[in-house]
């Protein structure tokens, strides 16, 4: 059982009930944002004989894709702050199916990188942000969980759309799969409508409460400032739907640095792996078999993970459990050189379905643990701007080693190194971290232990909640509190 647990929102989410069915929805769009770009590929060879081009100007697609889902992620929390979860997912979910419906009638590869990269990518980026901030305003003590739930979407999906795609280009040729993708991708917009607003009231009596404070704020002269104080700071306007202030805060930029150092090494082994199967001697099913292997105990990773985190040994400290788990992974990219037949890269396989497991598992749930549920939403789309550039270049610099050296084990020591850097990065700026954090509690006693953020922090943090959530708010307190409130605003 996890330890008491405080929130930084301006209720007490209800850790189950509708949640669950918040989860379920979760895994589908983040399942389809991260296995989608992957699951493409197998159109790549049709493609390039029909529109004559490399294999290089083809993978393009996949990597505008994937840059657009991650760089579009600012523009994802901008719209969550200003409309809520719900109308962004359904929104992005019929991009996704636009996107693909059109490219089933494009007649060049430029068409493709617009209709396939830029609409579906950006789709998919108004699915994953979205998904995983809804998460936070539903569950608190089981939220580990919830996390790891809703990401081991991505390799349920990704077992599930590669033979799907393989059969309908078997049946109905690349454009005709298209069309069926882009139907079925419209399911995101079912899995959105799950997506049920939550927060502080906003009923009538919340909107008399409203009306009476405005009233009494404006006999003291209060409001009238307020107003000449943001047209003076155009900033601050901007702040209300992505707080860019986060850059002063220190758990925020540890994590940032960590995490793009860690993108570096993340994918490469991933996209490398059937290759060098194929290039030590082994047989094409059995190569591509290493990938199933690879996302079956992934699959079971992300939910067993969650739980270890939730757990009341691991979640007060899970930012050591999360640099421990990058620095596990890394590990695995070292040793793989050392697989030299079919059953070494097996094993090799296993330990990395479940270190990547891990690492997926609580990627957003270590950021939200550091800057709280009401700052998440902006945080994620500043971390996913950023990402975007390493998760970019990854791959090629990865490929640049193997046409240099002529071997992929440079490539997995790179990968590996990275890692391990990253992870150790991690360990010991959370160290410090916490260090600071129990000296700055001694000299204020204003601390925030569970969460690694200070009481003043958490307040402005709910006093930002009021004003970002907009559309996330449904009616949860009683007439008797809101009368008390007013009543307590008009002695002021």
């Amino acid at each position: 059982m996890s330890p008491p647990l405080t929130s930084d929102l301006a209720y007490i989410p209800p850790d189950g009930g509708w949640g669950w069915a918040v989860v379920f929805g979760a895994s589908i769009t983040v399942g389809f944002s991260y296995s989608f770009p992957k699951a493409f590929t197998i159109y790549f060879k049709e493609l390039q004989a029909v529109y004559k081009v490399s294999y290089s100007q083809i993978a393009w697609i996949t990597s505008i894709m994937c840059a657009t889902t991650y760089g579009g992620g600012p523009i994802s929390s901008i719209l969550v702050n200003r409309f809520g979860s719900r109308p962004v997912v359904i929104f992005g979910g019929l991009l996704c199916g636009i996107g693909m419906v059109s490219a089933s009638f494009c007649t060049s590869i430029m068409q493709l990188y617009i209709c396939v990269g830029l609409i579906s990518g950006f789709g998919l980026a108004l699915n994953l942000q979205p998904s995983v901030i809804i998460i936070g305003k539903y569950f608190l003590k089981r939220r580990p969980l919830a996390n790891g739930l809703a990401m081991a979407g991505s390799p349920v999906m990704l077992c599930t759309l590669a033979p799907l795609n393989q059969f309908l280009f078997d049946n109905f040729g690349w454009r005709g799969s298209f069309l069926i993708l882009g139907a079925i991708l419209l399911n995101c917009c079912v899995a959105g409508a799950l997506f049920r607003p939550i927060g502080p009231a906003t009923g009538p009596i919340q909107k008399e409460a409203n009306k009476e404070a405005k009233e009494t704020a404006k006999a003291v002269g209060f409001l009238a400032a307020k107003e000449e104080e943001e047209d003076k700071e155009c900033c601050a306007k901007f702040n209300q739907y992505l707080d860019c202030s986060l850059f002063k805060h220190r758990g925020f930029l540890i994590y940032l640095v960590g995490n793009v150092l860690m993108f570096l090494g993340f994918f490469a082994p991933i996209v490398f792996l059937a290759p060098y199967a194929k290039h030590i001697g082994i047989d094409e099913y059995s190569a591509a078999f290493l990938l199933s292997i690879l996302a079956i105990v992934d699959m079971f990773a992300r939910p067993a993970t969650g739980l270890i985190a939730n757990s009341k040994w691991v979640r007060p400290k899970i930012q050591y459990f999360f640099s421990f788990s990058i620095a596990f992974n890394g590990a695995c990219h070292l040793l793989c050189p050392l697989a030299s037949d079919y059953t070494g890269l097996i094993i090799y396989s296993v330990f990395f379905g479940l270190a990547f497991g891990m690492v997926c598992a609580m990627l957003f749930e270590t950021l939200m643990d550091l800057v709280g549920a009401t700052r998440f939403t902006s945080a994620v789309g500043l971390v996913t701007i950023a990402e975007c550039c390493t998760i970019l270049l990854g791959p090629p610099i990865g490929g640049t080693l193997i046409d240099t050296f002529g071997d992929y084990k440079y490539m997995f020591i790179k990968c590996g190194a990275v890692m391990v850097l990253a992870g150790t990065f991690l360990f010991i700026m959370n160290y410090y971290n916490y260090r600071m954090l129990a000296k700055e509690e001694k000299a204020m006693g204003t601390k925030d232990p569970e969460h690694g953020r200070t009481i003043n922090e958490g307040s402005n943090d709910w006093d930002r909640e009021k004003i970002q959530d907009g559309q996330e708010l449904e009616p949860l307190t009683d007439e008797q509190g809101l009368k008390k409130k007013v009543n307590g605003l008009s002695e002021a």
